[in-house]
């Protein structure tokens, strides 16, 4: 059986690693819905429709939309926000839903509510509430919020009669100064929990781990069996702790859904999106995971809405295709890319030595729709044909002449990532 999986809102961190999860699993055909907004959605996803954000009273009925026009099984969650709105509106959504139950939502939803229920089993920080009762320096952040957005470090109580101004549902809690932890986990709702395993937040920004890598502490399984004896997952889920000053790791929170950095653990085995849903098919599921340590950095990827139209893709050999005596693997993704499209691949080259022999000795015999092996002295415009071609070659004059003489689009190997298509 083949499932057709809505992401929403696709373009969030979260919703970013649930493709990565499942876009290129044979059971899925994934989708992607969220606000009317600048964001990467459409940059991954083939197939993206504007929902207006949970706050909209529209927002349902536009979503089910959505759902009937695509045939929609699951709805994936990506959003703090959304997980809860999702599970409080599970009657009137026409797919089901990829989540824990409402009542662990609502819980985890809430800093304030998920203190008060886990602090007779687990370490909880001290929340303040009153000033008098506050040593310095306190933490302030909402009671719902998420990505370490509004959060503040507050020194005295001048800082904090300011902030609590602003009206957004602060809570003022213990300072932790500690390292900071993320627990992946995932359970069966009929098997309980089948994985547990950290990673050490190193480097963040913005609530999102940018540098993490996989620890393993005594302390992660019992927090992790405490808070299921308090709570009921379906799935994917996690929980975040963080030392205190003495060297006591404190919960600082537990969501019921999937995490960016959760990729870590996806690729040692554990894909917690396609996992979530055979939970919710009640497939019975076993984790297979290799035992590595792994660090995961990340930083900024470049992906371009401007694809030119062409029938044809004309490809230099030396110092293009082949770059210090190696295959560039940019552009051979690129070809494949333009392959998988129907697309015509036609290598044109002045190579000098015997081009049959090359070609095998690098793996790319049998790559091309045809080989167009030329004189040093000749023009490559001379010999193309297609009025909507474009040409990769590294040098400047070939490009400069196919682009005066024929108006054609040309490129050179920095600029081949503005014509990759990462859309799935």
């Amino acid at each position: 059986m083949k499932y057709n999986i809505l992401v929403f809102p696709g373009g969030t961190e979260i919703g970013l690693e649930i493709h990565k999860g499942l876009s290129q699993c044979k059971d899925i055909e994934i989708f992607s819905a969220g606000s009317d907004i600048a964001n990467h959605a459409p940059y991954v996803f083939n197939q993206h429709d504007v929902v207006p954000a949970v706050s909209d009273p529209s927002w349902i009925d536009s979503l089910n939309k959505v759902v009937i026009k695509h045939g929609i099984d699951y709805i994936f969650p990506a959003h703090d926000d959304v997980v809860l709105a999702l599970a409080q509106n599970a009657n009137k959504v026409k797919a089901k839903i990829v989540s824990s139950p409402l009542q662990t939502c609502l819980v985890t939803r809430s800093k304030s509510k998920t203190y008060d229920l886990m602090s007779d089993v687990l370490p909880t920080p001290d929340l303040y509430k009153n000033q008098e009762a506050m040593e310095y320096p306190v933490f302030v952040k909402p009671d719902k919020g998420q990505g370490s957005q509004h959060t503040h470090l507050v020194s005295n109580s001048d800082q904090l009669n300011e902030l609590l101004k602003e009206d957004k549902e602060y809570i003022a809690m213990e300072y932790l100064p500690g390292e900071e932890y993320t627990v992946d986990c995932f359970s069966d709702r009929d098997a309980g929990l089948l994985f547990c395993n950290g990673r050490q937040r190193i480097r963040t920004r913005s609530g999102i781990s940018f540098n993490s890598k996989t620890v393993q502490d005594n302390d992660f399984i019992a927090y992790a069996n405490a808070i299921s004896k308090k709570l009921i997952f379906h799935g994917a889920w996690f929980f975040q702790l963080k030392k205190d000053r003495h060297g006591e790791n404190k919960l600082l929170e537990i969501a019921p859904r999937i995490a960016g950095t959760m990729a870590v653990h996806r690729v040692k085995g554990v894909n917690f999106a396609l996992l979530s849903i055979y939970e919710q098919e009640r497939i019975s599921v076993e984790i297979l995971l290799n035992k590595l340590d792994i660090e995961i950095d990340r930083a900024l990827v470049n992906r371009y809405k401007c694809q030119p139209k062409y029938s044809a893709v004309y490809v230099d050999l030396d110092d293009t295709l082949i770059l210090d005596n190696l295959v560039n693997v940019n552009l051979i993704h690129f070809l494949y890319q333009c392959i998988n499209k129907g697309i015509r691949v036609i290598l044109i080259t002045k190579h000098s030595e015997e081009l049959d022999q090359t070609l095998k000795k690098y793996r790319l015999a049998g790559l091309f729709d045809e080989l167009v092996h030329i004189e040093t002295s000749d023009n490559k415009t001379d010999f193309i044909r297609e009025s909507d071609a474009i040409l990769i070659d590294d040098s400047f004059n070939e490009r400069k002449a196919a682009n005066e003489r024929l108006g054609i689009f040309t490129f050179d190997c920095s600029m081949i990532e503005m014509l990759i298509d990462d859309r799935i």
